[in-house]
């Protein structure tokens, strides 16, 4: 678990950059080996850069979901976001930043994302429910949506649309929401896939004026109730979310080429859990849904071939 240092760090003998991208790809092979099998379909170049990014987002989720989250107040985000400036002026302060300020060096982005997934975090330390699909909405954003665009620099864009004589004073098309609908689709699917761990912790992320439209309880959500005003709020957070993967799906073209696979790879996979939670019969509380090696290995000459002409 990560620990915050009380006082300014002292100087001490961070590992190489290499040694620090291990470190961040071991951490995403162990926490999310979906999104991992997605980015060994990136080029060497840019792989290690999206492992980099994965592992401050994860390290940056533990401190209000990991163990010692209890211990984690409004002072340890604001160190954290200090830490984070360090990061982006080149001064890493712990064996995973070494990677990120190399990347950050190698594929120059903006600050703010990152910014913004500390402000989610920081909405988990006072929140657990959501009135509404809006509230939800700009949580989602702040968690997962900024991931895409944290991501945009190292994808890269496909400029050739825009080398035709006719077209070289148009500007690029730079697929802005459509990165963001991928990360709140994702988000979305996270939340219906843990709707019965979040309830064990007392949260509630399905948004209540939506457990009203269905006449369905809290109480009802936090005793696993599954019964068919259940399936019928489930097959609308569904429908949802699948409404943003297909959002997603139209920008997919504008990023460069070599990124395009491990983006189509990586929507198909998470979108697969909302099929198996159907096929569980809804029943996020008593099984975790999730997709088989085997599955995900399956989808990807579909992947391939969406990557070639959609």
């Amino acid at each position: 678990m990560l620990q915050l240092p009380d006082s300014p760090p002292r100087m001490k003998t961070l590992v190489s950059v290499d040694e620090s991208y291990k470190l961040c790809r071991q951490l995403i092979a162990k926490y999310s080996a979906t999104f991992y099998l997605s980015t060994l379909l990136l080029s060497k170049e840019k792989r290690p850069a999206v492992w980099a990014i994965y592992a401050w987002c994860r390290r940056t989720d533990e401190l209000v979901d990991g163990p010692a989250s209890a211990l984690t107040t409004p002072e340890t985000l604001d160190q954290w976001e200090q830490q984070l400036e360090s990061i982006f002026a080149g001064h890493p302060v712990e064996n995973y930043d070494v990677a990120l300020v190399d990347t950050v060096q190698r594929f120059p982005m903006d600050i703010q994302p990152f910014r913004d997934m500390i402000a989610g975090q920081r909405m988990d330390l006072y929140r657990s429910r959501y009135e509404t699909f809006e509230e939800l909405y700009l949580y989602c954003y702040r968690v997962a949506g900024t991931v895409g665009l944290m991501s945009t620099a190292i994808m890269g864009l496909d400029n050739t649309s825009t080398t035709a004589p006719w077209n070289r004073e148009q500007p690029s098309y730079i697929p802005t929401q459509e990165e963001i609908a991928l990360g709140i689709a994702k988000q979305l699917t996270n939340i219906l896939r843990d709707v019965g761990e979040d309830a064990r912790r007392g949260r509630i992320y399905l948004p209540l004026e939506d457990l009203a439209r269905f006449n369905y309880t809290e109480q009802d959500l936090l005793k696993g109730v599954i019964d068919d005003r259940w399936r019928s709020l489930m097959r609308f957070q569904i429908a949802r979310a699948e409404q943003f993967y297909r959002k997603a799906e139209r920008g997919i073209a504008y990023l460069s080429p070599d990124a395009r696979l491990p983006v189509w790879a990586a929507l198909m996979h998470y979108s697969g859990i909302l099929n198996v939670i159907e096929r569980n019969d809804y029943d996020v509380f008593n099984q975790r849904a999730y997709v088989p090696q085997w599955r995900k290995l399956s989808t990807l000459p579909v992947a391939w071939m969406r990557s070639q002409v959609l």
